[in-house]
């Protein structure tokens, strides 16, 4: 697990894809890593969710997990499918307690003192941060990474290329989570060449950021 989040580190960046058909994953998959960033969060949302992770999943060059996990249940339904980790928009105990036994990485969502220190009670270190964008943003993050030394944060909601840089400039940033180059619309419309383009814009910032 300890792998998997320093690769999700490396990239810096978490693409957060919601799939309508799993017919449409290896095209995602395909402009991702031909993007510059094998990383992917199909999040539960759809009913495609688990076909399209175990698609990602089976190409053996993906960080592929599953995002808003909300129950046990879908643990195992990720897990099932070869998600490496599960992120949640909230915390819970029944979610983070699933993921230590299937041996995935729980990212769960914590945005206020008491629930990171909730999270660190469960023995989690890394959270998610969300929604980013309505919860406080950066100075938020800033914030709570002040007293809680050794957390690490990935900032997902209303983040894109704009913002960017506010969120990657704290050190307490592990990632960043954001939809802004896997558009559903995109993805839908089979134009898995734009969605190359975007990701490989975003990587590229992402290293701008990184050099400041």
């Amino acid at each position: 697990m300890s792998d998997v989040l320093a690769r999700l580190g490396e990239h810096r960046l978490v693409p957060v894809v919601v799939m309508d058909s799993a017919s449409d994953a290896s095209g995602v998959a395909d402009a991702l890593v031909a993007g510059g960033l094998p990383v992917a969060e199909v999040t539960f949302r759809t009913a495609a969710a688990a076909e399209s992770i175990r698609v990602m999943a089976a190409r053996g060059d993906m960080v592929v997990g599953a995002g808003t996990v909300l129950t046990a249940s879908q643990v195992d339904e990720a897990a099932d499918a070869g998600a490496s980790y599960v992120v949640s928009p909230g915390l819970s105990r029944s979610v983070v307690e699933r993921c230590a036994e299937r041996g995935v990485l729980a990212l769960p969502g914590a945005v206020t003192a008491s629930e990171v220190m909730a999270a660190l009670d469960m023995g989690v270190t890394t959270v998610k941060f969300f929604p980013a964008a309505t919860s406080g943003g950066a100075a938020a993050v800033k914030a709570l990474a002040a007293p809680f030394k050794d957390v690490r944060f990935v900032p997902t909601g209303g983040i894109g290329p704009k913002n960017l840089h506010e969120y990657l400039s704290i050190p307490a940033v592990h990632a960043v989570g954001g939809s802004w180059m896997v558009p559903r619309g995109l993805i839908a419309a089979g134009d898995f060449d734009e969605v190359q383009r975007l990701t490989a814009e975003a990587v590229a910032l992402a290293g701008k950021e990184a050099l400041v």
